[in-house]
């Protein structure tokens, strides 16, 4: 029988190894040298939350589902009902058909069918490629149909620096590591409903001020970042040990954006800060109301944006 996170796509090259589950082109897995990368989950296990998964058509979240497009009012379903937001698109459980599948690399399909709330017709590609930079994963998507479509996009990685030496704070994993974040401004949110509110400089909120590498420690993060720092037009996060080891995260200029979560899950030990979600975005939340940075795809038209996670 097919496991509940679907067919599992294990590809592997130079050190590397990553298995992507069929449900939500999910990336399951990924591991160097038998070190995790990405906190993982089981191939017979529904996928926990939107770990791994691919967001398209928006990521993170529009407010109250609502938005307005050339002219006409949309109601999307509200997928995330505790906060009343439409969260993370509309493939996130979807099966994806696969177009290629070698021993390096996969390629995965699948379409957004013209729906409520969103009636457009869009292909979403999803390709991830192993070499001796890490994974590279590339999301494009083809407008199908015969009007403009808006389009998001983004990975949902949950990164593993790897483990300590002991030396740290003895809290979970998420503290004892250092975080490189080259932002020099944040979005903040509303406490409750995590709804944009500004674009302020982290140097008015030094608690998410990591342009200079620093530990985590107790800090609570789950906001995105923007004015990134960038060399050769490459973004990179870094996440590291005190025993040395660390995971990278890089993309360009196509994601000016990246939500950081420091994943809180307070009374659950065996899941509570420990992995850091890294979701480069190629627009901000609820960019299908403010239009920042939102793309338009045009009849025929495609968008393309990827990102790469390496071993440190």
């Amino acid at each position: 029988m097919t496991p509940r996170s679907g067919r599992q796509l294990r590809i592997a090259a130079h050190g590397y190894e990553a298995v992507i589950a069929s449900v939500g082109a999910s990336l399951r897995s990924l591991t160097h040298e038998g070190r995790d990368l990405v906190v993982p989950f089981a191939a017979d296990e529904v996928r926990p939350g939107y770990r791994g998964t691919t967001l398209a058509p928006w990521p993170n979240r529009i407010v109250d589902g609502r938005y307005e497009f050339d002219g006409v009012e949309h109601q999307l379903a509200l997928t995330e009902p505790a906060r009343g937001q439409a969260l993370h698109g509309l493939l996130s459980w979807a099966e994806y058909a696969h177009r290629v599948i070698e021993d390096d690399r996969v390629v995965l399909v699948a379409v957004i069918e013209p729906q409520t709330g969103y009636p457009f017709r869009v292909e979403v590609e999803t390709e991830y490629r192993l070499d001796e930079n890490g994974l590279q994963q590339t999301v494009t998507a083809r407008n199908l149909g015969t009007d403009a479509a808006p389009w998001g996009t983004g990975p949902h990685p949950y990164l593993v620096a790897g483990p300590s030496t002991g030396s740290g704070t003895q809290g979970p994993p998420v503290d004892e590591w250092t975080l490189l974040l080259p932002a020099s401004a944040v979005l903040t949110v509303t406490p409750d409903r995590l709804s944009p509110v500004s674009v302020e400089p982290v140097a008015a909120h030094p608690e998410w001020d990591f342009q200079t590498s620093r530990p985590i420690g107790d800090v609570f993060i789950d906001h995105a970042f923007t004015g990134l720092s960038r060399t050769d037009g490459i973004a990179e996060v870094r996440l590291v040990t005190d025993a040395g080891t660390g995971v990278a995260m890089t993309w360009d200029e196509r994601c000016p954006w990246v939500q950081i979560h420091t994943a809180d899950n307070p009374g659950f030990d065996d899941i509570h800060r420990i992995g850091l979600a890294v979701e480069p975005m190629t627009c901000p939340p609820d960019a299908f109301n403010s239009g920042t940075d939102l793309v338009v795809l045009e009849p025929g038209a495609e968008h393309s944006a990827d990102w790469r996670i390496r071993a440190l």
